[in-house]
């Protein structure tokens, strides 16, 4: 039930990196030979059974069976049967190596729960996530506000942004509060040590709306948050809207229909930077930095 895929080239995300650094834990989280990166873009070498894929075929996907194990920053790794799709004619494969993880994140965090018209906010536009969440809001006729730095706030309305609220003039917070908007939908890809965000969202969601916590840290103080928002009831200063914590699950139709959006041009992918293989050290040191503007992306074979 496998495909052994000879790979192109990966896409980095947070996950192939914070669980390792975990103080102790890490090390039996992640194990001593984990290969890192799920995302993928490669050639079939040999089909799983049944598959109708042949030799030669170039597909994107998902490797290994968890986040933190059998990943493909190698040259030939192994792919699960349903976690990889054809990559459409005239997708550059660099491209949809960058898709993957973020883009089925974004997917699912949107798709699943809203409709056309509906209000949706984004918290931090800019990362991988983010980048696909703007694009995907609008695909399906969303309304979408959006946050991030000055220095990315054009950048966020060329993706389609209605509304780009810039952190670093004050509180994302209270600057949605005082827009008078109500939101349908609230996605925050940043998280943090400090949720103000979410013990503030009853400013600017409606009271059926949900939170749902992409982003986040391997913090004590992100955790005891996390705790915080579990356990304290709203009448007590805990937060009054629903909260949810996410992680995406591999699902082909939804990698197929975002990869649909990009042969139709309502999707791209943005891509930070490129390195070779042997500069992945250099990669993992660039998404560290949290800086990048888009996707990072180790060509393993050209």
């Amino acid at each position: 039930n496998q495909h052994l895929v000879q790979i192109i080239a990966v896409s980095l995300n947070p996950v192939d990196y914070k669980p390792a650094e975990i103080p102790v834990a890490g090390r039996f989280i992640v194990g001593k030979l984990a290969t890192p990166c799920n995302d993928i873009a490669g050639r079939i070498v040999t089909p799983a059974s049944g598959s109708p894929f042949k030799p030669g075929d170039l597909v994107s996907g998902i490797s290994g069976t968890s986040y933190v194990a059998g990943g493909g920053l190698t040259e030939y790794t192994l792919c699960e049967k349903n976690n990889v799709i054809a990559i459409p004619e005239g997708v550059d494969p660099i491209d949809a190596a960058s898709v993957p993880v973020a883009g089925i994140t974004a997917y699912q965090t949107i798709v699943l729960h809203m409709k056309k018209g509906d209000k949706l906010f984004l918290n931090g536009g800019s990362g991988g996530t983010g980048i696909f969440g703007i694009q995907i809001g609008k695909a399906i006729g969303c309304h979408v506000t959006t946050s991030c730095s000055t220095a990315n706030v054009e950048f966020c309305k060329s993706l389609g942004a209605d509304v780009v609220v810039d952190y670093k003039k004050g509180s994302v917070a209270e600057q949605l509060k005082a827009s008078g908007v109500q939101f349908d939908h609230v996605i925050d890809n940043v998280g943090g040590d400090n949720l103000e965000l979410y013990w503030k969202s009853h400013d600017y969601m409606k009271p059926d709306a949900k939170y749902i916590m992409v982003g986040g840290t391997m913090s004590l103080g992100h955790a005891l948050e996390r705790v915080k928002v579990k356990l304290l009831p709203g009448f007590l200063g805990g937060g009054k809207r629903k909260f949810e914590g996410f992680l995406a699950t591999a699902k082909p139709e939804d990698l197929t229909q975002i990869a649909a959006w990009m042969k139709e041009g309502k999707v791209k992918a943005v891509i930070d930077s490129t390195f070779s293989f042997e500069e992945a050290p250099k990669a993992f040191d660039r998404l560290k930095t949290g800086r990048a503007r888009g996707k990072i992306v180790v060509n393993v074979s050209a």
